[in-house]
């Protein structure tokens, strides 16, 4: 006990530490329950792992809220016992996306930047009690955050209760990592004074009063964060393809030597990218994004980061063992903020931000699909990639050009679902090639992804699509046959195949 005692310094809140199955006893059924987390870094363990325990003996359910997805402590055990009625605003995993898809749980596919602010504004319901990692409590009563911030800042203002994991796992060097400011709410809102990644505009801790804590459980869990696939053939070659394009970018007069302030998603196609950052000739970069994953860490070894900030300190687990043997070396580099300042449009379009996002599809005319597959299935959820994709300087989008072994085609007639529309969109890259749809009309754009990015097994497809479609419209602006505009995804359904 002398580790969490020593964690909470505020002597007056010592008497508040009780077991996570005491504190889970508080939930009732219902209720709106707010919880730290983006991807696996800083979400609740002890607590949940409890909840869902008790959920198998007194089955009820609770809305939940987080930052984005969170580890298996979480929506895995919950999921599994049927303990969550409504979820938002953005989830990873299997058993929670089964439930998604069945209809037992209500999903709110949100904007990430908007989701704390949605909160705020009280008609998704009041937040019963908040629910957050910290791995210190200061003499005023104070939360030093954990991986990361996403919501937990605005939660905690909004809560009418707050429980506090102290995660001693969590070392202590995380301390004054974290810039927390929660702006105002409209027609009090200010401007958000940022204008270089490495700004610091808020607190180093999550304001917080003694008398709002109900309780501190105590938790050793570690993040359970994902090793990273090595990178494949096609990731590389999207990495690549990207290098060069930023590349005659430069040449061209339209980017710094150093480039604009990056912005990538998660996963193994993100990752692959950046790793081709740290064996360019690019230098002196900087990063504004969601997820600080290994590529960056990489970069900072390499002397070619000046500065990243993000919402999350999200690597594998061998990234996340290597940080943790030299949190004050990378600490200098790492800013966390909570994810609404993280994402914000007003900060993104400010610093002309680069970003690159992944797809589930894209469609001749450059719209793309991020969440469904065949437009009713659930994958993840938007995250982050339409808060960068509208306000971003430019905007890239990748996906390997086919999937399930050349059964389906990632470029298709029309997106069977969209989140992000062909005025959003800027680049298109897939191991075939690039598509630049800057200054083109539907017409161009549609030569220039059939050409340059689909699969030459779908190119003849997708070419006979568009010009039986071009004539039969007479020359239409956006050419569709709507009664074959969805026939790949309907072979598919039909035949297992897209291919005819």
């Amino acid at each position: 006990m002398i580790d969490i005692l020593d964690r909470v310094r505020n002597k007056g809140l010592q008497s508040k530490i009780v077991s996570a199955e005491e504190a889970a006893a508080f939930f009732k059924p219902g209720m709106n329950v707010a919880m730290s987390g983006f991807t696996s870094s800083a979400y609740p363990k002890a607590v949940p792992l409890a909840l869902a325990e008790r959920m198998k003996k007194d089955p009820f359910t609770i809305n939940l809220w987080t930052g984005a997805s969170v580890g298996p402590e979480l929506d895995t055990a919950l999921a599994d016992v049927h303990g969550i009625k409504t979820r938002l605003p953005y989830q990873t995993d299997k058993s929670l996306r089964a439930e998604i898809n069945d209809g037992s749980v209500n999903y709110l596919d949100l904007h990430l930047s908007e989701s704390a602010q949605l909160a705020r504004y009280g008609y998704l319901g009041k937040i019963d009690v908040a629910v957050v990692e910290a791995c210190a409590i200061d003499e005023d009563g104070n939360l030093i955050p954990t991986t990361s911030l996403g919501n937990a800042a605005s939660f905690v203002q909004q809560a009418d209760k707050v429980i506090v994991e102290v995660n001693t796992s969590q070392p202590l060097d995380l301390e004054g990592m974290h810039d927390v400011y929660v702006p105002l709410d409209p027609p009090n809102r200010l401007p958000i004074p940022i204008v270089k990644a490495s700004d610091r505009i808020g607190t180093p801790y999550i304001p917080c009063t003694p008398d709002k804590i109900l309780y501190i459980v105590p938790c050793d869990i570690p993040d359970h964060t994902r090793s990273l696939r090595p990178i494949d053939e096609n990731s590389k070659k999207m990495s690549e393809f990207t290098l060069k394009f930023l590349d005659d970018e430069i040449k061209a007069g339209r980017m710094p030597k150093n480039l604009l302030p990056l912005q990538s998603g998660v996963g193994n196609v993100a990752n692959a990218v950046m790793a081709g950052f740290v064996d360019s000739d690019l230098k002196d970069l900087t990063v504004y994004t969601e997820v600080i994953q290994d590529g960056m860490l990489d970069l900072i070894d390499a002397g070619k980061l000046n500065f990243a900030s993000g919402t999350a300190f999200s690597p594998s687990p061998e990234g996340l063992k290597r940080f943790y043997a030299d949190v004050q070396k990378y600490k200098k580099y790492l800013l966390i903020r909570p994810e609404e300042i993280s994402n914000n449009p007003e900060v993104v379009r400010r610093l002309g931000v680069i970003a690159m996002n992944t797809a589930i599809e894209c469609d001749i005319y450059g719209n793309v699909n991020s969440t469904h597959i065949t437009g009713t299935k659930m994958m993840n959820g938007i995250g982050g990639s339409g808060d960068f994709a509208r306000n971003a300087y430019l905007t890239i989008f990748y996906t390997p050009s086919t999937a399930k072994d050349g059964k389906i085609s990632s470029i298709v007639p029309f997106c069977s679902h969209i989140d992000h529309t062909e005025h959003d969109v800027d680049i298109i890259i897939t191991e075939q090639g690039i598509a630049d749809l800057r200054g083109k009309t539907p017409h161009e754009r549609a030569l220039e992804i059939i050409n340059n990015c689909a699969h030459p097994d779908y190119r003849p497809l997708l070419l006979d699509y568009f010009h039986r479609a071009d004539e039969a419209t007479k020359h239409a602006n956006t050419p569709h046959i709507l009664e074959e505009a969805f026939s790949f995804h309907e072979r598919f359904l039909k035949n297992g195949t897209m291919q005819k």
